[in-house]
């Protein structure tokens, strides 16, 4: 009797270890899947607040270029699909588009110095610049997240508590080929 309840004991301890490390395998996977989410929404606010500088960018560059319908018109059409996009990857396609668009914008104010000099212009540049820079560094900080998040999952053991709660991957943000390639501007 005696030995049979030193086996049950092992056994008991034993399902509880296993019970503790699944608890914090779960827990860790959580943890790890909210800061990618977090790091989404950081970069979430930034991509808005850039599309809310726009509208007022477009009306001081309308004044002065109104003959560059065609440009004024990406830009619009770009900051509307990032408005609208209803998940990270389809955020990250109209985020693409979109500073593809905004590099033709500032290209033109080469060609008109008056705009150039605007001072509204300028302010706006400049807080389109700062936001760029943040979003260039919530990419970095989402991607860190994304990859320490995926590790996990990929990663034995905790890849077996990920199956088992059917944990998904999260994207990593790429840069798009519209944003690699260097845009043309011809005047």
């Amino acid at each position: 009797m005696n030995e049979f309840m030193t086996v049950l004991i092992i056994i008991g301890v034993l399902v509880v270890l296993i019970a503790f490390f699944i608890i914090a395998q779960y827990n860790t996977l959580v943890r790890l899947r909210n800061i990618v989410k977090d790091q989404w929404a950081q970069i979430d606010v930034l991509l808005k607040r850039r599309a809310d500088l726009i509208p007022n960018l477009v009306e001081t560059v309308k004044g002065y270029a109104s003959h560059e319908k065609e440009t004024l018109d990406a830009v619009i059409t770009a900051r509307n699909k990032t408005v609208s996009a209803t998940n990270p990857h389809d955020e990250m396609a109209a985020n693409g588009e979109l500073t593809q668009a905004l590099s033709r914008l500032f290209a033109l104010s080469e060609a008109y110095p008056d705009l150039k000099a605007n001072t509204n212009f300028m302010n706006l540049q400049q807080n389109l610049s700062e936001t760029e820079d943040k979003i260039s560094y919530a990419r970095q900080f989402y991607n860190d997240a994304v990859l320490k998040y995926k590790n996990k999952l990929e990663m034995f053991p905790s890849n077996i508590v990920a199956s088992m709660f059917k944990f998904k991957p999260e994207e990593f943000f790429e840069a798009t080929e519209a944003e690699k390639e260097v845009p043309k501007v011809q005047f």
